[in-house]
């Protein structure tokens, strides 16, 4: 899936109320803060008009610095956090399970968390797991050589360098799975580390070019070759980025589809030998391809062309090396986080059981998935979100049918839209079983690669078959929630259905100001500058008039202008356009959630509670989902790639275009985040 919405970056202490479809094997894990919302965390000094996001959070953020192992801290990352202890937990239980049948769910999981676990064995083995691979590098002789390895390198899951492929649903006909390429090939987070001279970019260069040494050298090269290999490996990289189109250019869903043939790839970008490049990724029968940037394969073309074959073969094994690193024995970790400290600011490295837990959960999710959600998961929990998100789309239809920007052509087929919204909550209903994936106790850097390959030829399988809308594009144990387009799908896994978020012992206002606002976010990305080209089968193409179109884009500019105003570290300002659909799904999703809790009892009623009224318990709860510290390293990164703003806008940007929150909070005109009536965004 390409589309996903990673739409929050923080976490709080929270409750999870979960449990196994048996009763008698219910587990309850209790976080709960005394106070859902803790007058404690805040900082009345602050005015809510001049500073919402202290107020509401200012002693908190005082008493919750980023620790050592983290690059942010907040209610999201607690709540992660926390999460990965649960899950903890349950690797713990089946590594040491002496009766596990082989080939089960209990002994693949728990084998690969004990080799990952068994860092004797992973130091003693050294550079060894990847010695086959470089010396196979190092015999290419030609460039064909070079093309076959890139593509081959794909299929074992080790990155991808120079550009990025994968399988996924043709975004003009949905039904059909296509094969993909896309631009890419560096190591630095953006194009514009590359590009871009000043004094950030050049201390990260030379993290860089020290990461790149060490590496080398780890792997046997002597020191004079390590400086070579690091400027060919700049040089290269750097002609890509150039190559490579912006982060917002790559928004537009139209401008990246390009279905081109295999002729139409020979003509342009020879250089790529196709049909060697077909073959070894297996995708020898396609007639077809779609390429998010064309231009970057010509150019890609050309490089192959220019630059030796030696130079590539640097290229390619590094590309080994980087992906290897993390996984391999202690210098090569130590090298990978010292390049990471620089880039990101944190401070320790993250635990091994942590780390191992992750990998396990990108590499066999679904086996992790179902022991998470047997022993954690509360089916109350996916049965009261079914009922939030059908009280949010009978919300969102109601809105819809008052705008008074939209004809009622647009808006009938915006209608249809919602409707056609398929909602998954908590986990699939069809689990994956990765038959024939071995897992061993004794070889971690194996089990990585097998279930990679095994990932990668399951994608290609799909070519040619219908597409199953029944996956999921993120695991149980994710906090996380996404919106596809090609599926038309909201999905809401089990690991987001606690508090902050949701908490079945919580009043109205904070279930709404926290899930309800996520389950109304992810809705309106079906709606964003984006989603709204989608129609409701999920199919690109435009169901907009014209003049309905003209005036979303002058709202959406809007939108545009009031993120570009925002800053983080006192000089970096906001990207309008890079984050405008995450804004607009905040915008939209609160919106929306405060006018489904306004239909609740709690909603009409002025009671308060720990004396907040249940309006300012609403937008409270809303502010402290998105409480949250960041390291400098990560902020002025996260303005570079994140298409989400930072977490002081996310707080504040939609309340300042609410009439109600200036209601519950006596905003006046004066105070700093005053916004004139007529100057307040309404979109959805």
């Amino acid at each position: 899936m390409k589309y996903y919405s990673p739409l929050l970056y923080c976490s709080l202490a929270f409750a999870i109320f979960q449990g196994c479809s048996q009763a008698e094997k219910s587990t309850t894990l209790t976080n709960t803060p005394e106070k859902l919302i803790d007058p404690a965390n805040m900082d009345t000094t602050f005015k809510p008009g001049d500073d919402f996001f202290h107020y509401a959070s200012g002693v908190w953020l005082k008493n919750n610095p980023v620790p050592a192992k983290e690059t942010r801290w907040g209610s999201f990352n607690q709540l992660r956090d926390f999460n990965a202890k649960a899950v903890k937990s349950i690797l713990e239980e089946v590594s040491t399970k002496k009766d596990a049948k082989t080939g089960s769910v209990e002994q693949r999981v728990g084998d690969f968390f004990s080799s990952a676990m068994d860092s004797v064995g992973i130091d003693a083995a050294g550079k060894e797991p990847i010695k086959d691979d470089l010396t196979r590098i190092n015999s290419i002789k030609d460039i064909d050589g070079v093309v076959k390895e890139i593509a081959f390198q794909r299929t074992i899951g080790i990155g991808s360098p120079l550009y990025n492929f994968y399988v996924d649903q043709d975004e003009k006909n949905t039904a059909a799975n296509i094969a993909q390429f896309g631009q890419g090939g560096l190591t630095l987070p953006d194009r514009d580390y590359y590009l871009v001279n000043n004094t950030r970019n050049r201390d990260i260069k030379q993290a860089y070019e020290t990461y790149v040494q060490q590496l080398f050298t780890l792997a046997g090269t002597n020191d004079t070759e390590t400086v070579k290999k690091f400027e060919q490996i700049w040089n290269i990289e750097a002609a890509l980025a150039k190559a490579e189109w912006s982060r917002e250019d790559m928004r537009d869903p139209y401008r990246t589809y390009n279905k081109l043939t295999l002729a139409d790839l020979k003509k342009n970008a020879s250089q790529l030998n196709w049909e060697t490049t077909f073959s070894t990724l297996k995708i020898e029968d396609a007639d077809s391809v779609i390429v998010n940037n064309p231009s970057f394969f010509v150019e890609a073309s050309k490089l192959l062309a220019k630059k030796s074959v030696d130079e590539w073969k640097t290229y390619l094994q590094w590309n080994m090396l980087k992906t290897a690193a993390p996984h391999l024995s202690t210098p090569f970790v130590k090298a990978n986080f010292a390049f990471t400290q620089a880039l990101t600011g944190q401070k320790e490295m993250t635990p091994r059981w942590q780390r191992s837990f992750e990998v396990i959960d990108r590499s066999i999710g679904d086996l992790l998935g179902q022991l998470y959600v047997a022993k954690y998961f509360k089916p109350d929990a996916k049965k009261r979100m079914v009922e939030l998100v059908k009280n949010l789309s009978e919300t969102y239809e109601e809105r819809i049918k008052t705008l008074d920007w939209m004809s009622e052509t647009t808006k009938k087929k915006a209608i249809e839209k919602l409707h056609a919204f398929t909602p998954k909550i908590g986990y699939p209903d069809k689990w994956e079983t990765y038959d024939g994936l071995e897992i061993k106790k004794d070889d971690y850097y194996g089990n990585i690669r097998r279930a990679k390959t095994w990932n990668y030829n399951d994608m290609v399988d799909q070519l040619g078959k219908p597409v199953d809308r029944t996956r999921w594009g993120m695991t149980p144990p994710t906090v996380n929630a996404y919106y596809n387009p090609a599926n038309n799908e909201i999905a809401f896994p089990a690991g987001i259905l606690q508090f902050p978020f949701f908490d079945f012992s919580a009043d109205d206002a904070v279930n709404y100001g926290g899930i309800g606002a996520v389950i109304g976010h992810e809705m309106t990305h079906g709606f964003d500058d984006q989603g709204r080209q989608y129609a409701a089968d999920g199919n690109l193409k435009d169901w907009w008039t014209k003049e309905d179109a003209d005036n979303f884009k002058k709202l959406a500019n809007k939108v545009v202008e009031q993120y570009n105003g925002y800053t983080v570290l006192d000089t970096l300002h906001v990207k309008g356009k890079l984050t405008l659909g995450e804004n607009l799904a905040d915008l939209g999703g609160l919106a929306m959630a405060y006018a489904a809790f306004k239909k609740t009892p709690q909603g009409q009623s002025n009671e308060k509670i720990d004396g907040f009224t249940p309006d300012q318990r609403f937008f409270l709860s809303w502010a402290q989902v998105w409480r949250m510290n960041t390291t400098p390293e990560t902020a002025a990164q996260l303005i570079l790639v994140d298409p989400h703003a930072p977490a002081t806008a996310r707080t504040i940007g939609p309340l300042v275009n609410m009439d109600a929150w200036y209601k519950a909070f006596n905003v006046k005109e004066g105070d700093k985040l005053y916004k004139p009536e007529n100057e307040r965004i309404r979109v959805w």
